[in-house]
């Protein structure tokens, strides 16, 4: 087991971002660490992904040394390749590809790809995948985590996409057995700093209870 997964699993509340202003990014990376998160996916969504995920991890590495600061929506082997050579501490993707596995495998960084089904789990498995998105969480639910959890005891998972910073919902997720929550516009849509950190604050506090 890759110890990146241990800190996933230590900090489980992953923040996902993309804005095409660097100032904004490095806002939201702020406010977020402050709020204890020490793991962080910046997304290519954009068209100025990959000079901001390097501006902001050279950021990083002067501010927030000890946050884990990954790329996602990483879907072809093309671009598995550009964000590669800058050396993320992860790669996600949203689908399971074997090109893209891969390129995170010579290059030696944790993938997480992302599965809907059981037999997509196990063909990321198959190439390596030490923990698993749960993409679209709302879709699926915390009843087919509590139903694929034993068909595959071997792999962690994480859910994204509809999990809310709500402690019902925080809650029945991890009671259902999940290792960490990925948390995008839910997290910081009408919150300014403080917002944020509260939001993650109270996240943090609902899994220690």
């Amino acid at each position: 087991m890759n110890p990146l997964f241990d800190t996933i699993a230590a900090y489980p509340l992953v923040p996902i971002y993309y804005n095409d202003n660097i100032a904004d990014c490095i806002d939201k990376i702020d406010s977020c660490y402050k709020g204890g998160v020490r793991v962080f996916e910046f997304v290519n969504r954009g068209p100025l992904a990959l000079a901001n995920f390097e501006a902001l991890q050279v950021y990083r590495d002067a501010n927030w040394p000890e946050l884990k600061f990954g790329i996602g929506t990483i879907k072809t082997k093309e671009h598995a390749q550009d964000f590669a050579a800058l050396k993320p501490d992860f790669m996600v993707s949203p689908v399971v590809d074997k090109k893209v596995a891969k390129v995170a495998r010579k290059n030696n960084i944790p993938w997480i790809p992302g599965a809907m089904t059981p037999t997509e789990v196990a063909w990321a498995s198959s190439l390596g995948a030490e923990l698993v998105k749960l993409f679209p969480g709302d879709t699926l639910s915390p009843d087919f985590v509590k139903a694929i959890k034993p068909v595959f005891p071997e792999v962690r998972f994480m859910v994204t996409g509809g999990v809310i910073p709500e402690e019902k919902n925080i809650k029945t997720w991890f009671a259902a057995g999940v290792t960490a929550v990925g948390l995008g516009s839910k997290l910081f849509q009408d919150a300014d700093a403080d917002e944020i950190q509260t939001r993650i604050c109270n996240t943090f506090k609902w899994l220690s209870l």
